[in-house]
């Protein structure tokens, strides 16, 4: 029989299994992998370096998200899509290695025992618990700040990636394999809208620059080591933020100047605050918004 949507078609295709939707259903993401914890390495301190990068990468992918149906182009609200697919899926990968050492915590308890544990990490933890900077939290703003907090937020997320190819944890030294492709990708993609702003008309030059001079101060904490970064460096499972501060600022002093924008005055390093838990409203409000229907509904499938 013809079904009559695609849903139908979906259903028909997934027989008694309701669970065919983006969220449900899905096997294990780390199937397969060897998940054993370094020699030496506390898996706190792991599960909690995890946390840091799948937060970052699952709260811009929401930023990102805020952009379908309000982007400049049809093909652009398409591109800022696909990269937060490409982000949630590091999210993913990373928010299940946390859990695979014991970085659950209260949000098990707050979930239910068939919700998987990345999707327990990602909708049932409280602001407070999220570990994501400030840089990835602040709202995204108009197009321009947009664009420009992205070649800021890939630029230093690949510089990461990079050297975390040779992380001593298997899971990491993989997930920073893939997504060195994604983040190149990212990174050029902001690199091309920030030219075409900045050295475009007069008003795309003003805001240009207004994103910019409104993204820079959420630099403050971007190349500062909380405790867990400095332990899992010398063990060589992470990096150390500061070893990321030359190239990132090459790079961003490069885009901007070829860009014809002034590039904002360094802010001063800070302490990480967000990734000790110190959120500000604006997580709040985004996780609400993420958060609302897994809560709303703990043991829905779709």
């Amino acid at each position: 029989m013809h079904e009559e949507t695609v849903y139908d078609a979906l259903t028909a295709a997934h027989g008694d299994d309701a669970r065919w939707a983006f969220g449900t259903g899905f096997d294990d993401p780390l199937a397969g992998v060897d998940t054993t914890v370094p020699e030496g390495v506390h898996p706190a301190d792991l599960g909690a370096y995890c946390l840091m990068l799948g937060d970052d990468a699952l709260v811009l992918s929401q930023r990102l998200t805020e952009w379908v149906t309000r982007g400049p182009e049809l093909e652009e609200e398409v591109a800022l899509a696909n990269i937060g697919l490409d982000l949630l899926g590091q999210a993913r990968l990373l928010l299940a290695r946390a859990a695979s050492v014991g970085a659950l915590g209260r949000s098990r308890g707050r979930a239910t025992a068939s919700i998987p544990d990345e999707d327990a990490l990602a909708y049932f933890r409280d602001p407070d618990e999220f570990r994501c900077t400030g840089l990835v939290a602040a709202p995204g703003g108009d197009f321009g700040r947009t664009v420009v907090r992205l070649l800021v937020a890939s630029t230093w997320r690949l510089a990461l990636f990079v050297r975390l190819r040779d992380s001593r944890d298997p899971v990491l030294a993989a997930v920073a394999a893939k997504g060195v492709a994604e983040l190149t990708y990212h990174r050029e993609h902001a690199a091309r809208w920030v030219l075409r702003l900045g050295d475009g008309t007069p008003r795309s030059h003003r805001r240009a620059q207004a994103g910019a001079d409104g993204v820079w101060p959420l630099l403050a904490d971007a190349f500062t080591a909380t405790d867990v970064e400095r332990r899992l460096t010398s063990a060589g499972v992470a990096v150390h933020p500061g070893e990321l501060r030359q190239e990132v600022e090459g790079v961003l002093v490069h885009v901007l100047e070829q860009a014809t924008l002034a590039v904002p005055p360094w802010p001063e390093d800070t302490a990480p605050s967000g990734r000790e838990g110190q959120q500000g409203p604006e997580l709040v409000a985004l996780l609400r918004t993420l958060q609302s229907l897994a809560r709303e509904h703990p043991a829905g499938t779709w």
